[in-house]
This record gives structure tokens, sequence and C-alpha cells, in this order.
């Protein structure tokens, strides 16, 4: 018998959008397949366990096409340096209780697979120990462990991040010094999926903290929560996360992941037919 994973804890989803990304402008308004981006990431998240989901952004816009297609929509303040910062007004605005459970779902990831939304909630929930929960999945090619664009997570036996960076880790001394081009066996490799899960009271405390010198260093605002002595919790994702948009060439590789799936789907569903 195969069992089912465990029902996520009581939890929100909140998807911080705005409009002037540096690569690619308006990209929560960018259309894939006839529909804005934003809108295929609000679905995978209604698709969740989630009992609320609520995009924030602080531009009209995005705003009046989130409202389109029957989104919940807060509109925020324009003086945010981050999502996290969006979602901490939402919640503060909201008064949800400290112990509530909010997923940052970012509004880049329209292939973002709702059981990871759930898995991430229910990941924060098992560990009271962290302030906040996160997902990684292995890597499995030398190329992808040295690309500075994927963060790397280091964590401890429970699963604890002990580092994030954007360089090699772990770096298998021997081995790399034979052959950089292959991954050695039984080394933890991982790469960080941006999907966050923070309780309320925390997220608060967090955004009040200046910025780390790591964080700075790396252009990652989670080692903002190690350089304060705090515990992340990152869990191995049950599935792949699917593709996110960063830059122009994205968008063309999300079209065809959309198509393959949705091809995919109708030949399931023929199968099915009598």
């Amino acid at each position: 018998m195969i069992e089912k994973d465990p029902q996520p804890p009581p939890f929100r989803v909140v998807i911080p959008a705005r409009y002037g990304a540096t690569r690619l402008p308006g990209k929560p308004l960018l259309e894939i397949d006839g529909r804005p981006l934003i809108g295929w990431v609000w679905e995978r998240a209604c698709a969740s366990a989630a009992a609320e989901v609520l995009i924030a952004t602080d531009d009209v816009r995005i705003a009046e096409v989130c409202a389109g297609f029957g989104a919940e929509v807060m509109m925020t303040r324009t003086d945010h340096r981050s999502g996290s910062e969006r979602l901490a007004e939402v919640v503060e605005r909201r008064g949800w209780e400290p112990e509530a459970i909010i997923v940052n779902l970012q509004g880049d990831e329209p292939g973002i697979a709702p059981t990871l939304i759930d898995q991430v909630a229910r990941g924060l929930a098992e560990h009271a120990e962290a302030g906040l929960a996160t997902l990684a999945s292995r890597i499995e090619e030398a190329a992808t462990l040295f690309d500075p664009h994927v963060v790397k997570v280091v964590t401890d036996c429970q699963g604890y991040a002990l580092y994030f960076t954007r360089a090699p880790v772990p770096w298998p001394r021997d081995a790399f010094a034979r052959d950089r081009g292959r991954l050695p066996e039984g080394v933890p490799f991982l790469r960080h999926i941006g999907l966050y899960a923070y309780r309320a009271g925390f997220l608060a405390r967090y955004v009040g903290w200046p910025a780390a010198p790591l964080e700075q260093a790396e252009s990652l605002e989670q080692l903002r929560v190690l350089w304060r002595g705090e515990r992340i919790h990152v869990s191995l994702a049950v599935e792949p996360p699917g593709p996110g948009v960063d830059t122009p060439d994205d968008v063309q590789r999300v079209r065809q992941w959309l198509a393959s799936r949705l091809s995919s789907r109708c030949t399931s569903s023929s199968e099915k037919s009598p």
C-alpha cells in the first residue's frame, strides 16, 4: 500500500509581485500562452492546500490584471526592498497570529508544483526550532554545481541549513583534484529551491534586522537568518520544481514546459478513455 503524504497544517500563500524587475520589466504581466505569468503562478498556488492565496503588489497595472482573473490582491507600499518585506506588511495589516504559517511563493515560478507548496508548509510545522523552512533538490551534473546562478545549500544531519552559497559546495578535494567534470558519488550536492515558509512572528523580527555581511557578499537574503543564529529547515523536494522565469530565454523554456505537460495530460486522458 502506498502511503499518502500527511495533510499539511493550515497555511496561507502570499505571492509578492513587482513591475520593475531589472532584467525583465513588467515580468508578472508577460504573456505566456495567452495568460499573464502571474496568473499561472496564482493557479498553482490555488491548487495547493492553502487556506488563502493573496497577491501583494505595489503596481496598479498588476493589481488590475490579477483582479481580472479572480485573485485577491493587496496593494502594498512602494519602498520594499524584498518580497519578504512585502509579506511582512501583509501579515501586519491582516493581523495574522504569530504562529500562522505563510508561504512566500515568488511571482515568477509558473512551474512550481502544488505539492511542494504543501511540503514546505509542512516542513516548517514539523520543526518547531525553525522560524523558516525551504526546499532543495539533488544536483546531478557538475555544470550545475559550478554555475554561480544556481544557489547551493549545505545541511546538517537533521536537515537544518549550515550555509547557502553560489559557490560549488561541498568541495570533494581528492575527487576534484582528479576530475572536476564529474560529480563523485556519495556527496550531498544540493540545489536550493527558492520557496519559503515563515512563521508570522519570525517574519516580523526578520525584516527588522539589518542586512548581514554574508548576505551582501553572496546576494542571498536567507543568509541574514543564519548570521543571526536562527535555524532554517531544508527538506528534499518530493518532485522537481519546474522552470522559473528570470531571463527572456526562460520565457520560451516555460512555454515549452507547459506545452509538454498539456500534451502529457491529453495523452493520459486518451489512454483512459474506453
